[in-house]
């Protein structure tokens, strides 16, 4: 991290966890994620939606653990050595979501940043904030706090302001 604070209307970069779900390379704000867990089988819990794997204990907080590939519908998901957890603070709420692989953090300016095409894709532009594109490779920037917080997935109430 730089110290030195970059004012003056300068566009500052931010820097991106990337991780896979199926084909696709993902990126979510690095400031949300608290740490990366190898996946544990959660606790299941009775009624929760399929994509809510259950809860674990970490630390003596009880946190929800999501499979974004469910969530998505990238077919059926495989659980081996490489995958994780991340282990995500949204609002007040500790949240797991479950992902094929972390890959690095990387740092992306402004400029680099494209606003999302809408495709109809398995995942709804409302939680794309842009494509990340780092020379031929490209991240779908995902608003880890919009998708967390929204209503069908019922895990946490909506972000105060």
């Amino acid at each position: 991290m730089n110290s030195s604070s970059e004012t003056g209307g300068v566009a500052k970069a931010a820097e991106y966890l990337a991780f896979t779900l199926g084909q696709e390379e993902y990126g979510i704000d690095i400031q949300k994620v608290s740490e990366i867990r190898s996946y544990e089988t959660p606790t299941r819990i009775a009624n929760a939606p399929q994509f809510v794997k259950g809860v674990v204990n970490l630390r003596g907080i009880i946190v929800p653990i999501v499979d974004m590939r469910i969530k998505f519908n990238l077919g059926t998901p495989s659980y081996d050595q490489f995958t994780v957890v991340i282990i995500l603070n949204i609002g007040n709420r500790v949240v797991g979501m479950v992902v094929d692989s972390v890959s690095d953090v990387t740092t992306l300016l402004p400029e680099q940043i494209k606003p999302a095409p809408d495709m109809g894709s398995s995942i709804n532009t409302e939680y794309v904030i842009g494509l990340g594109t780092i020379d031929e490779r490209m991240l779908i920037l995902v608003d880890i706090d919009q998708l967390m917080s929204s209503a069908d997935m019922g895990l946490i109430d909506k972000l105060a302001a």
